[in-house]
């Protein structure tokens, strides 16, 4: 999954594909390098960040969804907690909502989803991305992870959207300290449990740059060394900045994943 910012603000490529055009091309050479979906965001979800409104938030993903819709050869999904949101980019051909408050965030998203019969992704955060980081304690943080992950699914599926349309992101970065965030990559099969395929976003955030000390831009082989441990311990989808790069990363891993006396 091949993450396409067009914010001004993002933590990592904030301001870069801001321009629509710009943004248009980013896809289709993320589309080349064999991403399998690209995922748009419109609104930044880095700790701290200010929320905006659907309005907005539809003024920038608008042309870029026109310009892509039926050019695009791979599916692209939206990364909205706004079911009005949702439904003008359903409208405009997007085939996936990502929705980083688990459907928690608009009770009218999952119903909408249901209806169209678009895949979602239920991701974990607590609060909002403003508030995220302010209580990252937990009294078991595996099980309140997976817990609230288990509360999503069963709201999707009460709201009609098949089973197999759900995706599951247990929210690297998302109200989580830097231990968890690396705890959550190493014990990723615990959440094999919940019976879902599972996405997983650790590209180039903050708590790589906390330990190799360095900035967004000089995380790729933080990002890489993330990215195959998530495989190996069952990630089926990995979000990423550098398709090119991280899909070799994950071809390699899949080949050794795959590897047996014959």
């Amino acid at each position: 999954m091949g993450i396409l910012n067009i914010t001004p603000d993002s933590f990592s490529d904030g301001g870069i594909y801001f321009d629509s055009q710009r943004a248009v091309d980013h896809a289709f050479e993320m589309a080349e390098a064999e991403a399998d979906i690209i995922d748009i965001g419109a609104e930044s979800s880095r700790p701290g960040s200010e929320a905006i409104s659907a309005d907005e938030e539809l003024a920038r993903l608008a042309p870029v969804l026109s310009a892509l819709q039926g050019k695009l050869k791979v599916p692209v999904s939206v990364d909205t907690y706004k079911s009005q949101v949702a439904e003008a980019a359903i409208e405009l051909g997007a085939g996936i909502i990502n929705d980083i408050s688990g459907l928690m965030a608009d009770p009218r998203m999952a119903p909408l989803l249901a209806k169209h019969n678009i895949p979602v992704v239920i991701m974990h955060m607590r609060g909002t991305p403003k508030t995220m980081q302010q209580n990252t304690h937990y009294e078991s943080f595996l099980s309140e992870v997976i817990m609230r992950l288990k509360d999503g699914i069963s709201l999707a599926e009460q709201a009609g959207i098949h089973p197999d349309n759900i995706v599951i992101d247990p929210g690297i970065g998302f109200g989580k300290t830097v231990y968890h965030n690396l705890y959550l990559i190493n014990h990723l099969a615990e959440f094999k449990v919940l019976g879902k395929p599972i996405l997983i976003g650790p590209s180039r955030k903050s708590f790589i740059g906390q330990v190799l000390n360095l900035p967004p831009n000089q995380r790729e082989e933080g990002t890489a060394a993330a990215v195959a441990c998530a495989i190996v311990n069952g990630a089926h989808i990995v979000r990423v900045h550098d398709v090119a790069k991280m899909g070799r990363v994950a071809r390699m891993v899949d080949a050794i994943l795959c590897s047996g006396l014959r």
